[in-house]
C-alpha cells in the first residue's frame, strides 16, 4: 500500500467510511432493537431507514446513469448497478474508458471464481492508480453488497472525474481538495445571481437556480434567469436538466423529485455538478484554441500584407536627425541657473521652430510607405522592398533616438534647471543659517567675555552653574554649526558657480565658533580658578574659625577635681591634639593650595595674590600658637594628673572598689542581676537584629559586605558585654562572700567583746544574789558553749574562703587568730569567774540552785503540759522560738544539774547533811531528766505545726504571687502599633521566663503535702494548681494573642506602606497631559509601559500580603474582619491602580493612534493637493506631439494617481474606522478627516476623469489636423519634387525614369492617407460646430483640391523619366556605412566607466542608441549587400572594386557589431550590480535591523508583556507590508528584460513580414550561417580576393544569440567560461580594431552552428548572462565556515542511503572541500566521521532551483556522481560559496589537464540577482519567444521573501 494519500483517497476513505456508518445501523442484531419498545424510537428508527434507503436509491439512480453515459463509448450498458458490476466486465470497461489505458482482458466465465478475477483485475488497477480502497475486496463487490458497490462507483468517480478539478484564484496558497475546488468552482460562477447561494452540495441546489445559474453563466443565450423563481424548485430543476441533456449532451443523472427534497444527496449532486465543470472546461479551452488558431491566420495575412517595402530617399530627413541627436547629446551644461535657463529657452525654440517641418518629412514618408503595402497586400503580391535601405523602421528608430535625445536633453536640462534652482535655494538657506549662526556667536561670544564672577563662594558657584548652562546650549548648537557645514559641503559637491563666497562663509563661521569655543575653555578655566579660590578662602575661614574654638577651648582652666576627672580630660584633649593633627594636613593642604595663587608665572590671577600670602601667614600663625596652647594644656593636664594619681593610690590602699558592707554587696549583686535581666530580655532584639542582617546577606544585599561587619560587631559586644557581666558578677559573689565572712568575724568579735565584759564582771561576794549570779553565769557559760559552733561555723568559712580564694589567706587567718584569741580570753575568765562564785558558798549556792531548779521544773512542766501549738505561722514560730529557748534552757539547767551533782559531791565529801544533799540533788536530776521527754514531744508538735502553717502560708503566697501575674497574662492590651506589640512581647517572655523559674516551688509544695498527708489536705493547693495551669494557659493564649497582634501590625505597616506606594503611582496614573506630536506620544507609552512594568513587579508585595492576610483570616486572627478589610482595600487600591495603568496605556495608545493617523492624513492630503495641481491643468496641447506627450504623460500620472493613492486612501480609511470602531474619544473629529480626506480624494479622481476626457477629445482634434497637414504638405511637396529635364544620356533617363516610378509609387501611397483625412473630417465635424467645423472642412478641402491636382500632374511626367545607375547609388550607400560605422566606433570608444545607477543607465542608453542605429541600418547592409552582389552577379566592369567594397563593409560590419555586444554586455552586468545592490542593500539592512525582533525567542512572561511583544509584533507587520512593494520591486523584470521582450516581438513581426526568398542556387552555406539576415550570396568567392572569414557568431542581446546558437554547446561554454571578463572597453580599443586602413584581425571560429532547441537556448541564455571567468587567485579558492549538508546521490543512478541534513563545517582549500563537526576539529586536522577530503575536479556547482524545501540552497556534483546539497544563512553567503566553489572547481580541472564540464554561470556564480534573471529567449525557427512568467516571479519571491506572513 502506498504511503501517501491523494486528496481523492481521503475523499474515498471519507465516503467509504460513511457508506459503513449507514450500513453498520442496520447490522445491528434484533435484540439491540428491541430492547428500546418506544414508539417514538421506533419511528425515528424506521424514518432514518426510510432516509437511508432513500438516499442509497438516489445515489445508485444517479451512478447507474453517470456509468451508462460512459459506457456508451463502448456501446456497454448496465440495467441494475448492483448486478451489472459482479462480474467484473462492466467495471473494466469502464476502468479503460475513464483511463484511457488498455487493462487485462476479463476472463471468461460466469463462475464465481472467474468473477473474482476480474474483479480483483479492476481493484488492483485502481490502486496501480493510487488509489486507497479501504475494507473493500472482491468478493464484495461479486457478492453485490450495495454499500460497497456505490462506495466503489464513488470512489471511481472521485478518482476519474473529480480529482483533477482546480480552480485558478488570486491566491492559490494552500492546496484545496477536488471536492473544494468544485464548490469554489460553482461559487465563482454563480456569484452575482439572486437568491443563489452555493455553500455545500446539498441543500445549496435544492431550489434549482443554480444549476440554471452555471447553465447562464456560460450559455445566456439558452434561458432567461431572471424569470425563473426560487419557489417553483421542480421546474427549475427540471428546465436545468433539460437543458444540459438537450443543449449541451450531457447526461441527466438526476431527476428533479431526487434533488428538491430536504436533503439531497451530496455524492449524487457532485457526480453531476462535475460534468457540467468538465464540459464548460472543455467548452472553454476550444473557444480559447479557436481565437488562438484566428489569431495566428490573422497574423499570417498581416504578415504577407507587410511582405512589401518601399525604396527612398531619406538622407537628409536621417543626417538632420543625426547632426541633430549629436547636438542634443551634448551635456555641456552651464553651471548657472540663468545660463540653464538660457539653453532651456533654446531647447524649447527648437521644439517649435525647428523640428516641425522635419516632422512633416518623416510624415510623407510614412504615407508613402503606407499607401505602396496596402495595395500589394490587396493584390497578394510580393513585398515592395526599398533599394535605398531607407526603411519606415530605419526613420523611425532614428526620430525614436531623436525623441529619446531630445527628452534626455529636456530632462537634462529640467534636472539641471531644478538643481541650480534647488542649489540658489541652498545657497540662501546657507546664507540664513550662516547669518544666524554669525549673530548667535557674537552675542556668546560678548556674553563669555564678561567675567563677573563674584567675590563669594556662593556667587561663583553660580557663575559655575551659569557658565556650565552656556557650555551646554554651545554644545547643543554645534549640530546647528555642522549643519551649516554641511549645507557648504553639499553646495561644494554640486558645484555651485559662486562656491568662494560659501567658502568664505563658512570659514567665518567656523572661525567664530573656534574663537566661541576658545574662549569658553579659557573662561571655564579662569572661573574654576576663581571657585577654587573661593573655596580655599572658605577653608581659611573655617579653619580660623575653628582654631578659635580651639584656643578657648585649650585655655580652659578646668584641670579636673579627681583622678576619674583628669583621665576624661586627658582623653578629650588627646582627642583635640588628634584634631588638631588631621588638620594640619589640611591647613597645610591650604596654604599650598592658596599658594599655588601667588605663582607669578601665570597670567591670570583671581585676586591679589599679597592678600593671599597674608591670609596664609595669619593662618599658619594661628596653626602654630594653637599647638603651643596644645602642648602647654597637655602639660597642665599631665602634672594634676599625677598629682590625682598619687592621692588615690593613698585611697586604694585603705579602700577597695568592691562593696565594704554585706548589704552594699547584697545590693550591687541584685543591681547587677537586675541588669543582667534587661541585657537578657534585650538580648532577644539582638538576635532579631542579627538574623535580620543574615538574611539580607544572604539575599546578597549591596551593602552585604558593610551590613555583615556591622552585625558582627554588634555580636562581638554583646557577648563581650555578657562576659564582662558574668564576670563582674563572679566578683561581686566573692566579694559577697568576703564580706559575708567580714561581718560573722565582726559580729563574732563584738559577740565576744560583749561576753568578755560580762565575764570580766567580779560583783559577786554578796551572798543574797549570789545563787542569781550563779545561775546567770551558768547560763552564760552554756550560752558560750552554744554559741561554741558560731565560732566553728566562721572557722569554717573562713577555711572553704581560703581554699577557694588563696589571695584572701593572710586576711582570713588574721581575723580567724584574732577570733580565737578572743574566744580562749573569754573561755578563761568565764571559767575563772565560775570556780570564783563556786568556792565562795558552795551549800547556800547548791541549796539555793535546788531550789530554783525545782521552781524552774515546776513551770516548765506546766509550758510542757500546755495544749497551744500555735494557730497560725506568726504564733507556732513564736511557740517554737520559746520552745527553743526552753530547750536552750533546758541544756543551761542541764550544766546547773551537773552542777548540782558537783557540788552535791563536793558537799557530801565535807560531810554537810550529805544524806539530805544526795536526796535533793538526785530529786532535781529525776524531775529534770522526767521533763526531756515532754521537751522533745512538744518540740515535735510544734514543728509538725510549723510545717502545716507554713505549707498553708507558702500556698497562700504562691496563690498570691499567681494571682498578681494572672492579670498580666490574661491581659488583653495587644499594643495600638508595632513598636508596642514588640514591646509587650518582651514583657510577656521575661512572665514566661518568671513562671518557669517559679515552677519548681509548685512541685516543692506538691512534694511537700504529699509528705505532711492529712495535715496538708485542704483545697488551697488543688486552687493553687488550676490557678497554675490557668496563668500558664492564659500566658500562652497572651502569647499567642501577642504573635498574632504582631502579624497584624507587621501587616498593617506593610499594607500602609503598599498604600503610600500605589498612592504615589496613582497620581502618575491619573495625569491628563497629552502630546503634541507621535514622537512625544510614543515616548510616553514608552514611559508608561516602565510604570506598567513596575506596577506588575509590585503585584508580588500584594500577593505576599494577600497571602499573609488569608492566612490570618484562615487561623480566624482576632483582627479578621478588619485584616480582611485592609486586604480589601489594598487589593482594590491595586486593582484600581491597574484599571487606571490600563486606562492610561488605552489612553496613551488611542492618542498615539491618533497622532500616527494625523500625520498619515497630513502626508496624503499634501500628496492630494500636489496631485490636484497637476490634474487641474487646462493646458491642452499646442500642436499634436505636445498633447500627445501630454496625454501618455497624463496617463501615467493618472494611473500611478490611482494606484498609489488608493492604496494610501485605503490604508488611511483603514485606520480611521479602526478608531472609530474602537471607540476612540476623538472619534468625530477622526470621522471628520477622514470625511475631508474622501472628499478630497473623490475631487482628485474627478478632476483626473475630466482631465481624461479633456485631453482624448483634444488629442482626436489634434491628430486630424496633425494628419491633415501632413497630407497636405506631402501632396504639395510631391508637386514641387516633379523634375523638369529627361537626362542627358540612357543612364540619367534610366534613372529618372526609375525615379519617376518611385515617385508614382508614392503618390499612390498617399491616397489611404488622404482618404482617412476625409473620413476623420466627416466624423468630426458631427462633433464640434462653429469655427472648429469650418476649420475641419477647410482642411478637408485643401487636402482633395491638392490631391486631384497632383494626380494630374503625375499622369503627364510619367513616361519622361529614367533610373539612375546602380553603380554610384552602391558606392554611396558603402561609404556612407563606412563612415557611420567609424562615426559609431568612436562613439562606444569615447563612452566613461559607469560608478554610479545614474551614469550607467546614462551610458546604456547611448549604447543602446548606437544598437538601435546598427539595427535601423541593417537593411541598409542588406540592401547594399544585395546590391553589390547582384552586380558582381552581372559581371559588372567594377567587379574588383565592388568585391573589395563588398568584403570590407562586411569585416567592419562583423567589427562593430561584437564590439558593441561586448560594451553592451558589460553595461547591463554593471547596471544590474548597481541597481540591485543599492536596492538589496536598503532591503538587507532593514531585514538585518527587523530580524532579532522576529527570531527573539522571548514569548513574555505576563500578560502586559505578551500583549507588548504582539504590538511590537503588529508595528513589525504594518512596516513589512510598506517595505514589501520593495521587495516586488526586486522581483520584477528589469528595464532591459522589458525593452529585449519588446524587441523580440517587434523582430519576430520584422522577420514574418521580410520572409526572404530562397537563396540562390549559387549559395552552399545556409542562410542561419551569416550575421544579420546576410543571405547565401554574401559568400560568393570569385578565387581572386582571399575567402572572408567564416562568420560563426551573430551579435546577441543580453547575451542570447538572435540567429541561432553552435551545435557544439561545449565549444561556446567553453569559451565563455574561458574568456575574460573585461573591466570595460578602453578608449583604445577603437583604434586597435580599425588599424590603417579600417580593418580587424577577426577571431578563428569553428564551424558554422546550427540552431538548437529552446531548451538549449534558454540555457545559453542564462550562461550569457554572467561574465565568464578564468581561475580566480588562490586567495578567491580558498573559504571555510558552517554549512548545513545533505548528501542526494551516493553515485549515478543512486540515491544516498542517508538523505537528513546534518551541519558540518566545510573546509574549501587548494581543489577540494572537507567536512569537520567545528572549526576546533578542522584545525586539529579531525574529519567528520572520518570522511576523506572530496575533489572538486570536474564538479559541478550550482544553485539548487528545483529544491524548495529550505532557502538559500545550492548543489554540488562530483565527478564520481556523488550529489550534495548545502544550505546559507543567506543569500549573500550561498553566493560566495558558489563563487569560491566554481573559481576551486575551475583551478581543479585545469590543473588535472581534464577538459572542463559545461557550467551553466548562471546557476552556479552567485552574484546577483540581475546574473540570475532568464534572458529574453531568441526567435528562431522552432518556437516563440520563452519568458519567465508571472506565477514563477511569484513563487519565487514567494519562496525568497516567505520570511513575512501575509495580511488577510
Amino acid at each position: 500500500m502506498s504511503s501517501t494519500l491523494s486528496p481523492t483517497d481521503f475523499d474515498s476513505l471519507e465516503i467509504q467510511g460513511q457508506y459503513s456508518d449507514i450500513n453498520n445501523r442496520w447490522d445491528l442484531p434484533d435484540s439491540d432493537w428491541d430492547n428500546d419498545s418506544s414508539s417514538a424510537r421506533l419511528f425515528e428508527r424506521s424514518r432514518i431507514k426510510a432516509l437511508a434507503d432513500e438516499r442509497e436509491a438516489v445515489q445508485k439512480k444517479t451512478f447507474t446513469k453517470w456509468v451508462n453515459s460512459h459506457l456508451a463509448r463502448v456501446t456497454c450498458r448496465v440495467g441494475d448497478l448492483y448486478s451489472d458490476l459482479r462480474d467484473g466486465r462492466n467495471l473494466l470497461r469502464l476502468l479503460e474508458v475513464l483511463s484511457g489505458e488498455i487493462l487485462p482482458k476479463p476472463t471468461k466465465g460466469r463462475m464465481r471464481i472467474h468473477c473474482l478475477e476480474n474483479v480483483d483485475k479492476a481493484l488492483q488497477f485502481l490502486k496501480e492508480q493510487k488509489v486507497h480502497l479501504e475494507n473493500m475486496g472482491s468478493h464484495d463487490i461479486v457478492d453485490g453488497n450495495h454499500r460497497l458497490t456505490l462506495g466503489l462507483v464513488w470512489t471511481i468517480i472521485l478518482r476519474f472525474q473529480i480529482q483533477d478539478i482546480s480552480v485558478e484564484t488570486e491566491d492559490n496558497k494552500e492546496k484545496k481538495s477536488a471536492k473544494d475546488a468544485l464548490l469554489l468552482w460553482c461559487q465563482m460562477k454563480t456569484a452575482g445571481y439572486p437568491n443563489v447561494n452555493v455553500h455545500n452540495f446539498t441543500t445549496s441546489w435544492r431550489d434549482g437556480l443554480a444549476f440554471n445559474a452555471i447553465v447562464h453563466k456560460h450559455r445566456p443565450d439558452l434561458l432567461d434567469f431572471e424569470s425563473l423563481k426560487k419557489c417553483n424548485a421542480h421546474y427549475n430543476l427540471q428546465n436545468a436538466f433539460n437543458l444540459a441533456e438537450k443543449e449541451l449532451g450531457l447526461t441527466k443523472l438526476l431527476d428533479p423529485e431526487d434533488v428538491n427534497v430536504d436533503q439531497p444527496d451530496e455524492k449524487s449532486i457532485i457526480t453531476y455538478v462535475a460534468t457540467y465543470y468538465h464540459y464548460f472546461s472543455k467548452m472553454k479551452a476550444l473557444a480559447v484554441e479557436g481565437k488562438r488558431i484566428g489569431k495566428v491566420l490573422d497574423h499570417a495575412m498581416e504578415a504577407e500584407r507587410l511582405v512589401e517595402k518601399y525604396e527612398s530617399l531619406a538622407s537628409e530627413l536621417l543626417q538632420w536627425i543625426e547632426q541633430t541627436i549629436v547636438t542634443l547629446n551634448d551635456r555641456q551644461l552651464a553651471n548657472s541657473l540663468s545660463g540653464v535657463q538660457n539653453q532651456l529657452q533654446s531647447f524649447n525654440s527648437y521644439r517649435t521652430v525647428e523640428k516641425p517641418p522635419k516632422f512633416t518629412e518623416k510624415g510623407n514618408l510614412e504615407v508613402l510607405l503606407f499607401t505602396i503595402q496596402s495595395k500589394l497586400r490587396a493584390n497578394n503580391q510580393k513585398v515592395y522592398t526599398p533599394r535605398e535601405g531607407r526603411l519606415i523602421s530605419d526613420i523611425n528608430k532614428a526620430w525614436e533616438r531623436l525623441e529619446k535625445a531630445e527628452h534626455e536633453r529636456e530632462l537634462a536640462l529640467r534636472t539641471e534647471l531644478i538643481r541650480q534652482e534647488k542649489l540658489e535655494q541652498l545657497a540662501a538657506r546657507f546664507d540664513r543659517k550662516a547669518a544666524m549662526r554669525e549673530t548667535w556667536l557674537s552675542e556668546n561670544q560678548r556674553l563669555v567675555s564678561q567675567d563677573n564672577f563674584g567675590l563669594e563662594l556662593a556667587a561663583v558657584e553660580a557663575a559655575v552653574r551659569k557658565h556650565e548652562a552656556i557650555e551646554t546650549d554651545i554644545v547643543a548648537y554645534s549640530g546647528r554649526v555642522q549643519a551649516v557645514d554641511a549645507v557648504a559641503a553639499e553646495l561644494a559637491a554640486e558645484r555651485y558657480h559662486d562656491i568662494k563666497r560659501i567658502a568664505a562663509r563658512q570659514h567665518n563661521v567656523a572661525r567664530l565658533w573656534d574663537f566661541l569655543r576658545q574662549m569658553v575653555a579659557a573662561r571655564r578655566e579662569r572661573l574654576l580658578l576663581n571657585l577654587e579660590l573661593q573655596k580655599v578662602f572658605q577653608d581659611l575661614l573655617y579653619l580660623m574659625d575653628w582654631m578659635e574654638e580651639m584656643k578657648g577651648r585649650l585655655q580652659s582652666q578646668d584641670l579636673g577635681r579627681h583622678l576619674a576627672g583628669v583621665e576624661d580630660l586627658l582623653q578629650l584633649h588627646e582627642l583635640v591634639e588628634a584634631d588638631i593633627a588631621v588638620q594640619a594636613e589640611r591647613v597645610r593642604a591650604v596654604s599650598a593650595s592658596a599658594l599655588r595663587f601667588c605663582n607669578p608665572g601665570k597670567e591670570y590671577r583671581p585676586c591679589d595674590p599679597q592678600l593671599v600670602s597674608e591670609r596664609v601667614a595669619k593662618l599658619e600663625q594661628s596653626y602654630e600658637a594653637l599647638c603651643e596652647l596644645a602642648a602647654a594644656r597637655r602639660a597642665r593636664l599631665e602634672e594634676s594628673r599625677r598629682l590625682w594619681r598619687f592621692l588615690w593610690e593613698e585611697y586604694v590602699l585603705s579602700h577597695t572598689e568592691m562593696p565594704g558592707t554585706l548589704q552594699a554587696a547584697d545590693a550591687a549583686i541584685k543591681k547587677l542581676e537586675d541588669f543582667m535581666s534587661t541585657m537578657d530580655a534585650n538580648g532577644e532584639r539582638i538576635h532579631g537584629l542579627l538574623e535580620a542582617g543574615r538574611q539580607l546577606v544572604s539575599e546578597g544585599n549591596i551593602h552585604a559586605d558593610k551590613i555583615r561587619e556591622k552585625a558582627d560587631s554588634i555580636e562581638r559586644r554583646h557577648k563581650k558585654n555578657q562576659d564582662a557581666a558574668q564576670q563582674f558578677l563572679g566578683r561581686l559573689r566573692d566579694n559577697r562572700e568576703q564580706q559575708h565572712f567580714l561581718q560573722d568575724c565582726h559580729e563574732l568579735k563584738l559577740w565576744i567583746d560583749e561576753k568578755m565584759l560580762t565575764a570580766q564582771d567580779v560583783s559577786y561576794d554578796e551572798a543574797r544574789n549570789l545563787h542569781t549570779k550563779w545561775q546567770k553565769h551558768q547560763a552564760f557559760m552554756a550560752e558560750l558553749a552554744a554559741n561554741k559552733d558560731w565560732l566553728d561555723k566562721v572557722d569554717k568559712e573562713g577555711r572553704e574562703l581560703t581554699l577557694e580564694k588563696p589571695e584572701l589567706k593572710a586576711l582570713v587567718s588574721e581575723k580567724l587568730r584574732d577570733l580565737h584569741r578572743r574566744w580562749d580570753e573569754l573561755e578563761t575568765t568565764t571559767q575563772a569567774k565560775a570556780r570564783s562564785l563556786f568556792d565562795a558558798n558552795r551549800a547556800e549556792l547548791f541549796a539555793q540552785s535546788c531550789c530554783a531548779l525545782e521552781s524552774w521544773l515546776e513551770s516548765l512542766q506546766a509550758q510542757l503540759h500546755s495544749d497551744d501549738y500555735g494557730k497560725d505561722l506568726t504564733s507556732v514560730n513564736i511557740l517554737l522560738k520559746k520552745q527553743q529557748m526552753l530547750e536552750w534552757e533546758m541544756a543551761v539547767r542541764e550544766k546547773e544539774v551537773e552542777a548540782i551533782q558537783a557540788q552535791a559531791k563536793a558537799l557530801a565529801q565535807e560531810d554537810q547533811g550529805a544524806g539530805e544533799v544526795e536526796r535533793t540533788s538526785r530529786a532535781v536530776e529525776e524531775k529534770f531528766r522526767a521533763l526531756c521527754q515532754p521537751m522533745r514531744e512538744r518540740c515535735r508538735r510544734l514543728q509538725a505545726s510549723r510545717e502545716q502553717h507554713q505549707f498553708h502560708r507558702d500556698v497562700e503566697d504562691e496563690i498570691l504571687w499567681v494571682t498578681e501575674r494572672l492579670p498580666m497574662a490574661s491581659s488583653m492590651e495587644h499594643g495600638k502599633d508595632l513598636p508596642s506589640v514588640q514591646l509587650l512581647m518582651k514583657k510577656n517572655q521575661t512572665l514566661q521566663k518568671e513562671i518557669q523559674g517559679h515552677e519548681p516551688r509548685i512541685a516543692d509544695l506538691r512534694e511537700r503535702q504529699r509528705a505532711l498527708g492529712a495535715a496538708a489536705a485542704g483545697p488551697e493547693l488543688a486552687e493553687l494548681q488550676e490557678m497554675w495551669k490557668r496563668l500558664g494557659h492564659e500566658l500562652e493564649l497572651r502569647g499567642k494573642r501577642l504573635e498574632d497582634a504582631l502579624r497584624a501590625q507587621q501587616f498593617y505597616r506593610d499594607a500602609a506602606e503598599a498604600e503610600a506606594w500605589m498612592g504615589e503611582q496613582e497620581l502618575h496614573m491619573m495625569g491628563q497631559e497629552k502630546a503634541k506630536d507621535e514622537l512625544s506620544a510614543q515616548a510616553e507609552v514608552k514611559k508608561h509601559q516602565v510604570l506598567e512594568q513596575a506596577l506588575a513587579d509590585y503585584a508580588q508585595t500584594i500577593h505576599q500580603l494577600a497571602a499573609s492576610s488569608q492566612d490570618m483570616i484562615d487561623h480566624e486572627h482576632p483582627e479578621s474582619t478588619r485584616i480582611s478589610i485592609r486586604q480589601a482595600q489594598v487589593d482594590k487600591l491595586y486593582a484600581g491602580l491597574k484599571e487606571l495603568a490600563g486606562e492610561r496605556r488605552e489612553r496613551l495608545q488611542e492618542h498615539l493612534r491618533l497622532c500616527q493617523l494625523r500625520r498619515e492624513l497630513d502626508d496624503l492630503e499634501q500628496w492630494i493637493q500636489e496631485r490636484e495641481v497637476v490634474a487641474a491643468s487646462h493646458e491642452l496641447g499646442q500642436d499634436y506631439e505636445h498633447v500627445t506627450m501630454l496625454r501618455d504623460k497624463f496617463r501615467e500620472f493618472s494611473r500611478d494617481t490611482s494606484t498609489i493613492g488608493q492604496e494610501r486612501v485605503d490604508s488611511a480609511n483603514a485606520l480611521a474606522n479602526g478608531l472609530i470602531a474602537g471607540g476612540h474619544a476623538a472619534r468625530a473629529t477622526v470621522a471628520e478627516w477622514k470625511d475631508s480626506l474622501n472628499e478630497a480624494w473623490a475631487d482628485l479622481l474627478e478632476l483626473l476623469d475630466t482631465r481624461g476626457q479633456v485631453l482624448a477629445a483634444a488629442y482626436e482634434l489634434q491628430r486630424f489636423l496633425h494628419g491633415a497637414r501632413q497630407a497636405l504638405a506631402r501632396v504639395q511637396h510631391k508637386q514641387q519634387q516633379l523634375p523638369d529635364g529627361t537626362g542627358r544620356d540612357l543612364n540619367a533617363a534610366e534613372a529618372l525614369q526609375r525615379r519617376h516610378c518611385a515617385y508614382e509609387h508614392d503618390i499612390q501611397a498617399l491616397s489611404p492617407q488622404v482618404q482617412q483625412v476625409q473620413d476623420d473630417g466627416h466624423r468630426l465635424q458631427k462633433a464640434y460646430a462653429g469655427d472648429k467645423a469650418e476649420e475641419i472642412g477647410r482642411h478637408m478641402q485643401a487636402v482633395a483640391e491638392a490631391w486631384a491636382q497632383l494626380q494630374g500632374s503625375s499622369a503627364a511626367r510619367r513616361q519622361l523619366l529614367l533610373d539612375t545607375t546602380d553603380k554610384f547609388r552602391f558606392f554611396k550607400a558603402v561609404r556612407e556605412l563606412m563612415l557611420w560605422m567609424d562615426e559609431v566606433n568612436l562613439q562606444m570608444d569615447a563612452q566613461e566607466r559607469p560608478r554610479d545607477v545614474s551614469s550607467a543607465d546614462l551610458v546604456i542608453k547611448n549604447q543602446q542608441g548606437i544598437k538601435a542605429e546598427i539595427e535601423a541600418r541593417a537593411d541598409r547592409f542588406s540592401s547594399c549587400i544585395d546590391m553589390g552582389k547582384e552586380l558582381l552577379a552581372r559581371s559588372h566592369y567594377a567587379a574588383e572594386e565592388i568585391s573589395e567594397k563588398l568584403s570590407q563593409l562586411q569585416a567592419r560590419r562583423q567589427e562593430t557589431a561584437e564590439k558593441w555586444q561586448e560594451k553592451m554586455d558589460w553595461l547591463q552586468l554593471v547596471l544590474e550590480v548597481l541597481v540591485f545592490g543599492r536596492d538589496a542593500g536598503m532591503a538587507e539592512a532593514w531585514l538585518c535591523s527587523q530580524e532579532p525582533l522576529v527570531r527573539s525567542a522571548e514569548l513574555g512572561c505576563t500578560v502586559d508583556e505578551v500583549e507588548s511583544l504582539i504590538k511590537r509584533h503588529e508595528a513589525f507587520q504594518k512596516s513589512a507590508v510598506a517595505w514589501e512593494e520593495r521587495f516586488c520591486a526586486l522581483e520584477k523584470l528589469t528595464a532591459l528584460e522589458e525593452r529585449e521582450k519588446e524587441r523580440k516581438r517587434k523582430r519576430e513581426e520584422e522577420e514574418r513580414r521580410k520572409q526572404p526568398p530562397a537563396p540562390e542556387p549559387t549559395a552552399s552555406v545556409p542562410p542561419g550561417d551569416l550575421v544579420g539576415g546576410q543571405t547565401a550570396s554574401d559568400t560568393t568567392w570569385d578565387g581572386t580576393q582571399p575567402r572572408p572569414p567564416p562568420s560563426t557568431q551573430a551579435p546577441s542581446v543580453n547575451g542570447v544569440c538572435t540567429d541561432g546558437e553552435p551545435s557544439q554547446p561545449l565549444l561556446g561554454q567553453q569559451r565563455l567560461e574561458h574568456s575574460s571578463f573585461p573591466e570595460g572597453p578602453g578608449p583604445g580599443s577603437g583604434d586597435e580594431a580599425n588599424g590603417p586602413r579600417g580593418e580587424r584581425q577577426t577571431r578563428t571560429r569553428g564551424p558554422a552552428p546550427s540552431a538548437m532547441p529552446q531548451s538549449r537556448s534558454t540555457e545559453s541564455a542564462h550562461a550569457a548572462t554572467l561574465p565568464p571567468r578564468g581561475p580566480e587567485p588562490s586567495a578567491q579558492e580558498q573559504m571555510e565556515g558552517m554549512l548545513c549538508r545533505k548528501q542526494e546521490m551516493e553515485a549515478f543512478g543512486k540515491k544516498a542511503a542517508n538523505r537528513s541534513w546534518q551541519n558540518v563545517y566545510c573546509v574549501l582549500r587548494r581543489g577540494s572541500l572537507g567536512f569537520y563537526k567545528d572549526a576546533k576539529a578542522a584545525s586539529a586536522g579531525v574529519p567528520y566521521h572520518g570522511e576523506v577530503p572530496v575533489s572538486l575536479a570536474r564538479a559541478q556547482g550550482s544553485v539548487a532551483f528545483d529544491y524548495r524545501k529550505r532557502k538559500h540552497v545550492f548543489k554540488l556534483g562530483l565527478q564520481d556522481g556523488k550529489e550534495y546539497l548545502f544550505q546559507a544563512k543567506d543569500e549573500a553567503e550561498m553566493s560566495s560559496w558558489l563563487r569560491v566553489v566554481n573559481a576551486a572547481i575551475a583551478t581543479a580541472s585545469s590543473a588535472s589537464g581534464e577538459p572542463e564540464e559545461p557550467v551553466v554561470p548562471s546557476t552556479t556564480r552567485g552574484m546577483t540577482r540581475a546574473m540570475t534573471m532568464p534572458p529574453v529567449s531568441p526567435v528562431g525557427a522552432e518556437g516563440p519567444v520563452v519568458l519567465r512568467s508571472k506565477d514563477g516571479r511569484e513563487r519565487e519571491r514567494e519562496k525568497r521573501f516567505s520570511f513575512f506572513k501575509k495580511n488577510k
